[in-house]
């Protein structure tokens, strides 16, 4: 699976904007990564994160994984409790096609997985999807002052 499959996956959701920085006025260090929100006007929501990522190169605070040239990590989140439940603890960060806690943003309920391949494909696009609506209905609440 490459990245633009799943630029293409997550574009058919109802209601997904996805953000690929090319050039300004976004950073450089974003050029070539993507994110992904539920945004029903289509317009990038103000005071939210994306409920998912792929990133394309290693990032200062970020190097565990050694991204970039032909090693791309997707990002999901997936809620506390189902990263235990996905990560397998035997692959080490420069493995691939496997789940991973996130280096960073872990124990806030973010997987990863580096090059998804044949292992972890089909449940990625899936954990997307999952994202997507626990997004929508996170902005439901919000709309509805809940």
């Amino acid at each position: 699976m490459d990245i633009q499959q799943i630029i293409d996956a997550v574009r058919g959701f109802d209601s997904a904007l996805v953000i690929a920085p090319d050039s300004e006025p976004h950073p450089e260090l974003t050029w070539g990564d993507a994110f992904f929100y539920f945004a029903p006007t289509g317009v990038m929501p103000e005071r939210t994160q994306p409920y998912a990522t792929i990133t394309t190169k290693d990032y200062p605070d970020d190097t565990a994984f050694e991204v970039g040239r032909d090693r791309f990590r997707v990002n999901i989140h997936v809620g506390r409790d189902r990263v235990t439940e996905l990560s397998d603890a035997d692959v080490q960060p420069t493995g691939s096609d496997a789940f991973l806690p996130h280096p960073l943003y872990g124990a806030m309920g973010w997987v990863c997985v580096v090059n998804p391949g044949e292992r972890t494909a089909g449940q990625v696009l899936d954990l997307l999807r999952d994202a997507h609506d626990a997004a929508r209905a996170r902005m439901l609440r919000r709309e509805q002052g809940a």
